[in-house]
């Protein structure tokens, strides 16, 4: 355990909302290692990425302040905003995995870390996943403690480490329901497609999408993510078969959720650039052409 007298000073945020038991779980882990302070989304906010808002309302909560906003409005606020320095933004538990690249840069949990990356805090966005579920969902009847033990382990572990000079982030996934799980240094797994219904049934269509009567010029369309094999939206992938294990190699975040296992993925928020010769040549005749 971290001594008292240099405890971590830790920002504790989620997508799923301040009231959601992920975050419970992962304050009452994390209260044993540093002082935490929480700001997190009054209200559930899965799936924003790192959308921002200019304007939000903060609200008294008896761990910190509940925010009117996004993940990372909670994380822009909180270390620009607040009369307090941090160590280190935690965010979640996320009540199911953020794992394959497209799903990561789309999730609201991680998109807290990118956040604090962007304004120099190191953080760790932590999901949970059921080996036979998959989502954690309904989350109140799922028990967080084993990823939030396994959270609580690694904040601790690597703060203070020289990890955080070359890594901004971590995005961990980790099975609620396996027994003393392997940790795995991961990276997330490119695979993902889109399905397009044209007319979907009105049954499939979120309530109120049919108060209107359509014009002759439009149409109903659904887009449905296709980010695991054999599966289409929220559906749930798992079990996956020795097919679908070999589709994911060993080192992918996807391939230890098959396996069970506790999935790290240590990221960097740069975005990265490529460098390509014939793009440069394109350019340089390009600008003798352009007047």
């Amino acid at each position: 355990m971290t001594d008292s007298s240099s405890s971590l000073r830790i920002l504790l945020t989620n997508d799923d909302g301040i009231d959601a038991p992920g975050i419970a779980a992962m304050r009452e882990e994390l209260t044993a290692v540093g002082d935490v302070t929480v700001v997190a989304p009054a209200e559930n906010q899965s799936g924003v990425g790192r959308a921002r808002n200019e304007h939000a309302v903060r609200r008294d909560h008896p761990w910190g302040y509940a925010l009117e906003g996004t993940p990372a409005d909670c994380v822009a606020y909180a270390l620009r905003g607040l009369d307090a320095d941090f160590d280190i933004v935690v965010s979640g538990i996320n009540d199911g995995p953020n794992a394959g690249n497209y799903v990561v840069g789309r999730s609201g949990t991680v998109g807290a870390g990118v956040e604090a990356a962007f304004l120099g805090t190191p953080a760790i966005a932590v999901s949970s996943y059921h080996a036979r579920d998959f989502f954690c969902h309904p989350p109140e009847e799922y028990d967080f403690s084993r990823p939030a033990r396994v959270a609580r382990a690694l904040t601790e572990r690597v703060f203070g480490t020289d990890v955080f000079d070359e890594v901004d982030l971590l995005n961990v996934n980790a099975p609620a329901d396996v027994p003393s799980p392997r940790m795995r240094v991961t990276r997330p797994f490119a695979d993902y497609d889109q399905q397009v219904d044209h007319d979907p049934d009105d049954g499939a269509l979120p309530d109120g999408d049919r108060e209107h009567d359509l014009d002759d010029d439009e149409v109903y369309v659904r887009l449905q993510d296709i980010s695991w094999p054999d599966s289409v939206g929220f559906e749930n992938p798992f079990p996956l078969d020795d097919e679908h294990r070999d589709r994911y190699p060993v080192g992918s975040d996807r391939r230890a959720m098959v396996d069970g296992e506790v999935s790290v993925s240590p990221l960097a928020v740069h975005h990265g650039h490529a460098t390509d010769p014939r793009l440069a040549s394109i350019v340089e005749s390009l600008s003798e052409q352009v007047e």
